[in-house]
């Protein structure tokens, strides 16, 4: 008994001793101070990516890779984020993560010829350089003219400025936007028709199979705002040819600001040998659907370029087995009348070149549809001697319809 109430004396002593901070003797506590930059990433076509403020004052963006399925392939090309500081702010970038995986090896290092985009307004884009930093981390530097700064790996294109184009198309008279199915996250697909369906001739084209190319995008509209001007050069080659363009083919990957692959983790450019499934690659199988009901229809194209953007700008010419000397020559014409009507320089790949699984050799080898992967470089235009940006893109796109008037010709 006398343990008890000894006991009970002892706490009530302990619970009357006023609280201290359980901390070493003269230890003072650790500070954090408020960043003064913030990465915001909550916006349209915004990229995923982790950042942190290291103690130099620098911003780290660890960046998210993009996983296909069924590889250990991953891809991180897409940068796109907003950086927000006062104005006049000196602001230091090291961007990490772009260990690129393809077909089960490390891609290659950075290039020298690497840039980088900036906009104050979200509107006007510059095109500046990166410094690359070994262990593949891109190095940016610049003041804060605004006090938001918008990054990004290539000027965006987004779902937002799609739907602006197709409103326009929309009140064409001779145009039309159907929808032919929807994307693996429900998003709507569309089939855009520009011109008569009984032309003697049809062309297709694909942009943004890959999330961030958006030079497709950009490249696609300059076509658009040129067949819809209505002047004489408009009117003569919709006399020749009708143009059908499914215009955003990722658009999962293009809203939640991804590199290349679908949402289920699938490449759109790839297994074009075979039927696509419709589970995992509803993009693909809403347009073979569409396809065969043009082909049931004998309104077949006789063009098909998927338009892309990578670091070399070719022309990707197929060699499917077979006779394709026919499509080889038309190929060679395509080539010509780009080089003559165009800013393209950079030519077509290799007399060796396969891929059954591009959307262009799967047209050509599976529909019998002369077809081509038509890649952008994202980071030079060597016909310009420029780094790109949305006005060139557009402008390529304006002077396609003279090369395709002249090809079915």
């Amino acid at each position: 008994m006398k343990f008890v109430t000894l006991l009970l004396v002892i706490c009530t002593a302990m619970l009357a001793i006023p609280a201290r901070a359980a901390e070493p003797e003269n230890s003072s506590a650790d500070t954090v101070a408020t960043p003064k930059i913030f990465i915001n990433t909550g916006f349209e076509n915004a990229s995923p990516m982790n950042w942190r403020i290291d103690s130099a004052g620098r911003v780290i963006g660890s960046m998210v890779y993009d996983h296909e399925r069924f590889s250990p392939n991953r891809a991180v090309n897409h940068y796109h984020f907003r950086v927000e500081a006062a104005v006049g702010t000196e602001v230091t970038l090291i961007l990490e993560n772009f260990d690129n995986i393809w077909n089960g090896m490390l891609a290659s290092d950075l290039s020298e010829k690497s840039r980088y985009v900036v906009s104050f307004d979200n509107r006007k884009w510059e095109s500046r350089s990166v410094v690359p930093l070994p262990g593949r981390r891109v190095f940016i530097k610049f003041k804060m003219e605004a006090p938001h700064a918008y990054i990004a790996s290539v000027e965006p294109y987004r779902i937002s400025d799609l739907d602006r184009m197709l409103a326009k198309i929309r009140q064409s008279k001779n145009a039309s936007v159907t929808t032919i199915g929807k994307t693996a996250e429900g998003r709507s697909l569309e089939i855009v028709r520009i011109g008569n369906e009984n032309a003697p001739k049809r062309l297709f084209l694909r942009a943004r199979a890959h999330a961030f190319e958006a030079g497709g995008n950009w490249t696609v509209e300059g076509l658009v705002q040129k067949l819809l001007s209505n002047d004489e050069d408009a009117r003569r080659y919709l006399k020749t040819y009708c143009v059908y363009i499914l215009p955003m083919a990722n658009k999962d990957g293009v809203a939640r600001g991804k590199t290349r692959f679908n949402a289920n983790g699938y490449d759109l450019n790839r297994k074009w040998d075979k039927p696509a499934d419709s589970l995992i690659a509803p993009e693909n199988y809403y347009l073979e659907q569409w396809l065969h009901r043009m082909i049931r229809a004998n309104k077949k194209p006789d063009l098909a370029l998927d338009i892309h953007n990578d670091a070399g700008g070719n022309l990707h010419v197929s060699r499917p087995e077979g006779d394709i000397s026919a499509y080889l020559s038309s190929m060679e014409k395509l080539e010509m009348l780009l080089r003559k009507h165009t800013w393209f320089t950079e030519g077509s790949t290799k007399p060796s070149f396969r891929n059954p699984g591009t959307l262009g050799e799967g047209f050509m080898a599976r529909f019998g549809i002369h077809a081509a992967v038509y890649e952008l470089n994202y980071e030079w235009i060597a016909g310009l001697k420029k780094a790109p940006l949305a006005a060139d893109w557009i402008s390529l796109g304006n002077n396609l319809g003279e090369v395709f008037y002249n090809y079915f010709k």
